[in-house]
């Protein structure tokens, strides 16, 4: 339970947290904090950006970043694994981060992590409008979906490895990840 005493954190008290090596985030105006990925867990990511981001340029329909500063708030400063930010929110893109809810957050999870990405962040997110989150699983193999239809967050689909599921949103047309592709393991 956050402590009420203490005062909220604020974009300032960000900009003054350790450069130490780890994943600084402040959520409710309470610090958090998660220690390095993995690098099957920067696979993950790099795979998803990858693949958003080349979509996203070839049809000019905007931009996947990875790890910068979101500006939820003064109190909400998240750094998202991937994120995709459609053509039209383009102005929300700045030097030191965005300044606003992205069109898409794909968060992967650890083991450390898995309540902060399940629960914290993806009510942070409905919280802020963004339209689509996805959790990713790797100990799964799972992505689940969340969609906001009207005012708050549905589960919008579970996808599965194992199913040979693959991964798309009305968000990005004719987009589509394997998940087995997503989740491969190098040999």
């Amino acid at each position: 339970m956050p402590d009420t005493s203490a005062p909220a954190l604020t974009y300032e008290d960000y900009g003054r947290l350790p450069d130490d090596g780890r994943r600084h985030e402040i959520i409710d105006g309470e610090e958090y904090t998660a220690s390095s990925p993995t690098t099957s867990h920067q696979r993950i990511v790099g795979r998803l950006l990858v693949e958003v981001h080349r979509y996203a340029l070839d049809r000019n329909e905007g931009e996947a970043l990875t790890w910068c500063d979101v500006l939820l708030s003064d109190h909400d400063i998240v750094q998202p694994d991937v994120l995709f930010v459609a053509a039209g929110r383009r102005h929300i893109v700045k030097e030191r981060g965005l300044e606003g809810a992205p069109t898409l957050v794909a968060e992967v999870v650890s083991e450390g992590n898995r309540r902060h990405d399940e629960v914290r962040k993806r009510k942070l997110y409905e919280r802020h409008g963004v339209p689509e989150y996805w959790v990713v699983d790797p100990a799964l193999e799972t992505v689940k979906v969340y969609r906001e239809p009207d005012g708050g967050y549905e589960r919008a689909a579970e996808r599965r490895a194992e199913d040979e599921d693959t991964l798309s949103t009305p968000l990005l047309p004719d987009w589509t990840l394997p998940l087995t592709t997503l989740f491969r393991t190098p040999s």
